[in-house]
């Protein structure tokens, strides 16, 4: 009986496999809405800010003259630009230190399982779903200088009233206030979901070999909890950097330009001033400024970021 020879050796076509390029498209399809959304929202707006930047256009007339690069000379030769980048600065970097200070300090406190406890956390919480525009009116009545809440304790105390919003030493302080009520409580749930991830195994191992409680806290609870720390630093660093609504409802950059920050500058320079194309040239170096310093902040962690298994 002759051996059976492989289809192939017959001379017939092997079967070839379906073509799944009507399913990657398929797939892709979903993505497209999605895609729309970035190119429209985000790239196009930014590719175009980057071709204004080289223009002279004030928005009152149609003409868009290239000037070049005129309009960053102006921003690199201006005091005002040192100015408002060092507020912005200040502002981020009090703003995520005491945040997530903050947030990590309550994570420990309410890390506990119990009604009680679940409320507060949902009282912290809250304000994370307040919009900003509301939260700023609210602290706005709250330091106001004549009636406001804060003013009224300290008169009670016996205390001289402050002028918290007129003072250039404590607009800023009260903006960063404003910040810290509204995000504490997302930093909050974040670093509680990360304790409790943590293996209580290390913590009873450490407990035998007579290690406190401040010390399990630095060798274990902080390393296990550089990811999510690195996570919150850098969200709530770009978070910062970009404040904007607080300062345009509750000081407009005063008093003396004390709380005058690098998005509300864009703003009053484009829709005020009229100068758009050196409120573009102020995006995209503010832009390239956030970029640096999220990768910056990035690469410096890279050793100090422990991924557990």
């Amino acid at each position: 009986m002759e051996s059976s020879k492989p289809v192939a050796a017959l001379g017939t076509k092997p079967r070839r496999r379906p073509k799944k390029t009507l399913e990657y498209l398929k797939d892709f399809a979903f993505a497209i809405p999605a895609l729309a959304a970035l190119v429209l929202f985000i790239y196009y707006p930014l590719v175009n800010s980057f071709y204004l930047s080289f223009t002279d256009w004030n928005m009152t007339r149609p003409v868009k003259n290239w000037v070049g690069i005129e309009n960053y000379e102006w921003l690199i030769n201006s005091d005002t630009f040192y100015k408002v980048l060092g507020i912005t600065f200040t502002y981020t970097i009090l703003d995520v230190f005491l945040t997530l200070g903050i947030g990590l300090a309550l994570a420990l406190l309410f890390n506990v399982s119990s009604k009680s406890f679940g409320f507060m956390r949902a009282i912290i919480f809250m304000p994370n779903y307040i919009s900003m525009v509301v939260v700023s009116m609210v602290f706005l009545w709250i330091f106001n200088a004549q009636y406001g809440f804060v003013n009224l304790v300290l008169n009670m105390l016996g205390l001289n009233k402050v002028e918290w919003l007129l003072n250039p030493r404590t607009a800023l302080w009260v903006l960063i206030i404003v910040s810290i009520w509204k995000g504490v409580g997302f930093v909050m749930i974040i670093f509680i979901s990360g304790l409790r991830s943590i293996p209580l195994d290390y913590y009873e191992a450490s407990s035998i070999d007579g290690a406190t409680k401040w010390v399990q806290f630095r060798k274990i609870t902080l390393p296990l909890l550089s990811p999510i720390t690195l996570f919150l630093v850098i969200t709530n660093f770009i978070s910062s950097m970009q404040v904007f609504q607080s300062v345009d409802v509750m000081t407009n950059g005063g008093p003396l330009e004390a709380t005058k920050v690098m998005v509300y500058w864009i703003y009053t320079m484009a829709f005020s001033d009229f100068r758009i194309g050196r409120a573009s040239a102020l995006v995209i170096i503010f832009f390239f400024i956030i970029i640096l310093l999220t990768a910056l902040q990035m690469y410096i962690s890279r050793k100090k970021v422990h991924y557990e298994g």
